[in-house]
């Protein structure tokens, strides 16, 4: 169980599940396991065995559901990876190749792509599809995590 002073975060590298002190999010920290830093401001490509590992992680965790061979999904790459610089260490921003991992597109129901989705606590709060910009990627998911607290 997590204390309300740490949060129990995921390594992008390893996927190891790290306990981080609140006061320490903003300090670089580095994970048990692997010794990697456990906030690196990329998505972090996931596959069916880290997905859970990041999706039960207590920070909030915005996937982008893309293929290689979509074009919006490809034009909205560097947005979605400069919105990961500037949401760490509040929120986790992953990327799932549907073509590589179909079983999530399917458990996750993915008609289209790009499609975000915004989890927190394990469960999904909200849901976009279609390319967004820099800018409104980080109000959607403010916007989201706000709604979904109150």
């Amino acid at each position: 169980m997590t204390t309300p002073d740490s949060l129990l975060i995921a390594c992008p590298h390893c996927h190891a599940r790290n306990r981080v002190p609140l006061q320490r999010l903003e300090q670089q920290p580095r994970c048990g396991r692997c010794q990697q830093a456990v906030f690196n401001g990329k998505p972090v490509a996931l596959d069916v065995a880290s997905f859970n590992n990041h999706l039960t992680s207590d920070l909030p965790l915005l996937v982008d559901f893309w293929a290689t061979w979509c074009g919006p999904c490809r034009q909205m790459a560097p947005q979605f990876e400069a919105a990961a610089q500037r949401m760490e260490p509040q929120v986790r921003l992953a990327k799932v190749d549907t073509e590589a991992a179909p079983a999530l597109a399917q458990r996750y129901a993915i008609r289209s792509i790009p499609t975000l989705i915004l989890f927190h606590h394990g469960r999904e709060v909200a849901r976009h599809s279609g390319a967004m910009p820099l800018s409104a990627i980080v109000q959607w998911t403010a916007q989201a995590l706000q709604a979904s607290a109150g």
